[in-house]
């Protein structure tokens, strides 16, 4: 991008709930702004942004998107890099590495659902990277569709400030377009690529009245600008008064801009784009991009302009149809070229860039350099990874990687034949390469390959790229739970390693107290985004030891916490505090503190009186009254503790938490008590100790296996 439209430039995720409409959006966004010529669907398999098989067959998006399109508003031309999402959420890690990128987010709503568990999700992981927002309510042709009550459930399930810029014009199959709040104008579709501007009609002048009345009234309660033009009765409030002051709110996060339409009935889309250049930041918005120092640690700031040095994240790792590593990159400040090298701050190598490619869905277009603000894809770094920061040779700051759920279900698989354990094992490298989610381990005991991801359709994704892309026929087995671990207890503990005999010695002593992490620590930013699971506190005084042997104690408690004391399930987390130690003036060396850390845990962790922990699953469901009753038994049955229930559109909601593991298979039983009427959805909620008695059988099992 050239510096004069830099402020013409929106980098925007579509996120939302699974079936909410985005890849829908998305392809009509397409066709309004000449990108394609013609609608592709997401039931037939059609569309732009949907090319793995799996989602073609399944209707769904699994794998992000990016492409960019032209938009020109108020004679002006914009670019909008736009990035589709998947609602599953198996695939959260798509959105999560998607949002921390981007500059904005549309959030699509179903105007009949409302607020869904995985919207819930999204909005999450949006706060956690301050990403602005507007909230668009789709499918406002469905029987049942209320946008009053979406809008009052962003301001109540989300805890966000939702301000109508839209009401809508009729309602389900009567619905044909929306009052501008802004403008104060009709806008109605007389077909799929036209609609016309109009005067109020009087029968919706009272409630348009009423509801710009509450915009205005919201802008003046959180921007102080538009306050003092609000309170002065002589000042005509204009058009352009109204739409900075929203754009304002919009960035600062103080409200939620939301807006109405019908992406399959090609409605709204057009009113949204306008929305997406007058509301959502532009990179320059931003003016300069935050990191750390990796050797001082300290706060480090690049101006997000092109004559600054280069600096960019690598938030997304693909393989593209000729098996080259595509590498996504977001850049935040200067420019690259093609051939240039630059410095990956992870490895501290050097390494060149080949090509530099423009991304539609699958499809690459060749350019020859790249500028702030710019998402493009490169190839020809071999060493690089999710969450990589790279930047010009001679600058120094490391950006904030992304967080990284941890897995929570597995499943053993082996080739049906030997001679393909060398193609498996270099799959199962690429697809841990493209997806942070996806772990592979290999029982120690028993060789098995198990491969843990995000959920039953995560791994079933898996395997049929292993078996289709791959084409590695395997035996797979029963899925598993991916339980942890946790001490429950701090105790203190001494420790001496000493080996003086058969070469050179060693000698490190160590007390510590160990036991479970801090409640104010497992609620932390360091918990929260970087899954820090040790909080390591050093408390030595009076160079009891040296500081340079501090980092090997931490360094060997930090390598035991995937061991497991109970049944061999890494530790949630755990809480360490040196205290005093001793050191030879001869044999004490960095290995040695780390052996005595390793072997103090040990001794000392099965002392603290670990337990074993399962993963909880936040699960609704949706059915008729009629059926409510077998249902709750049924969760009752798998351990669910129901939290609460309320009815919509002659549905009853049920939400309950439920263990991962009570879980497998539940669709087919859910179909038979609610004769096939009954749907649920399923995001993991938290890790919650397992009962004794089922404690005990997990132990046996592993231990037998």
């Amino acid at each position: 991008m050239k510096t004069k439209v830099l402020h013409r430039l929106r980098n925007i995720g579509i996120a939302a709930h699974i079936d909410a409409g985005k890849t829908t959006l998305t392809e009509r966004i397409l066709y309004y702004t000449g990108k394609i010529h013609r609608i592709g669907e997401t039931h037939d398999g059609g569309s732009q942004m949907d090319t793995q098989k799996m989602e073609k067959d399944k209707g769904i998006t699994i794998s992000a998107a990016a492409t960019q399109v032209n938009w020109k508003w108020k004679d002006q031309d914009y670019t909008f890099n736009i990035i589709d999402t998947p609602g599953h959420v198996d695939f959260t890690i798509e959105v999560e590495r998607a949002l921390r990128v981007l500059d904005g987010m549309i959030a699509l709503f179903d105007a009949v659902a409302g607020v869904e568990p995985q919207s819930e999700t999204v909005w999450r992981q949006a706060n956690r990277y301050h990403v602005p927002r507007i909230a668009f309510v789709n499918k406002m042709d469905r029987m049942g569709a209320d946008f009053e009550k979406v809008v009052a459930e962003i301001e109540d399930r989300l805890n966000s400030q939702s301000v109508a810029l839209q009401i809508p014009i009729g309602s389900e199959d009567t619905f044909s377009g929306v009052i501008d709040l802004v403008e104060m104008k009709a806008i109605e579709w007389v077909d799929e690529d036209q609609f016309i501007i109009n005067e109020i009609p009087e029968a919706y002048l009272e409630e348009a009245n009423q509801a710009r009345r509450v915009l205005l009234e919201t802008l003046a309660g959180v921007d102080e600008v538009f306050f003092s033009l609000y309170l002065d009765e002589e000042t005509v409030l204009t058009t352009n008064e109204i739409m900075n002051a929203i754009r304002r709110a919009t960035l600062s996060l103080e409200i939620v801009p939301v807006l109405c339409g019908t992406a399959y009935k090609n409605k709204g889309v057009q009113p949204l784009m306008d929305a997406v250049a007058a509301y959502l930041p532009a990179p320059s918005d931003t003016q300069f991009v935050e990191g750390l120092n990796p050797e001082t640690k300290e706060e480090v700031q690049i101006s997000t302009t092109i004559t600054a040095p280069f600096t960019g994240l690598a938030f997304k790792i693909a393989f593209d149809q000729q098996n080259r590593k595509l590498a996504f990159i977001r850049l935040y400040s200067g420019s690259i070229k093609t051939g240039q090298s630059v410095l990956n701050m992870r490895t501290g190598a050097k390494q060149r860039m080949g090509h530099l490619y423009l991304m539609h869905s699958n499809k690459q277009v060749s350019i020859q350099k790249a500028e702030a603000g710019d998402i493009i894809a490169l190839v020809g770094m071999k060493d690089i990874r999710t969450g990589d920061t790279l930047v010009a040779e001679g600058t120094s700051i490391t950006l904030e990687s992304l967080f990284i759920p941890e897995p929570v279900i597995g499943v053993a698989l082996e080739p049906k034949q030997t001679a393909d354990l060398d193609k498996l094992s270099i799959a199962l490298h690429k697809l841990g390469e493209e997806d942070p989610t996806f772990r592979v381990n290999v029982n120690a005991e028993t060789g098995q390959t198990i491969i843990e991801g995000m959920g039953e359709l995560h791994l079933e994704y898996l395997v049929s790229r292993i078996q289709d892309d791959f084409k590695i026929p395997c035996i797979i087995g029963e899925p598993m739970v991916s339980y942890r671990e946790e001490l429950t207890q701090t105790i203190r503990h001494r420790e001496r390693l000493k080996k003086f005999t058969g070469g050179p010695g060693l000698f490190a002593e160590i007390e510590v107290e160990i036991g479970p992490a801090d409640v104010d620590y497992i609620l932390s930013d360091a918990f929260e985004k970087d899954q820090k699971r040790l909080q390591f506190v050093n408390e030595i005084v009076g160079g009891a030891i040296p500081k340079e042997y501090i980092s090997s104690v931490e360094k060997g408690f930090q390598s035991m916490m995937n061991q497991g004391i109970v049944a061999g399930y890494p530790l949630e987390h755990m809480k360490v505090r040196l205290v005093d130690g001793k050191t030879h003036v001869n044999e004490s060396k960095p290995l040695a503190f780390e052996l005595v850390a390793k072997e103090t845990f040990k001794i000392a962790a099965p002392m603290t009186k670990p337990q074993l922990l399962e993963p909880m699953m936040l699960v609704e469901v949706s059915t008729a009254e009629e059926y409510m009753g077998n249902i709750i038994g049924d969760l009752n049955r798998r351990r669910g503790i129901i939290k609460g229930q309320n009815s919509s559109n002659g549905l009853v909601v049920i939400k309950a938490d439920v263990p991962l593991s009570e879980m497998f298979g539940y669709i087919g039983q859910l179909r038979a008590l609610s004769a096939g009427r009954g749907t649920f959805t399923m995001i993991f909620s938290h890790y919650a100790a397992v009962p004794e008695k089922i404690a005990q059988a997990i132990e046996t099992k592993e231990k037998v296996s």
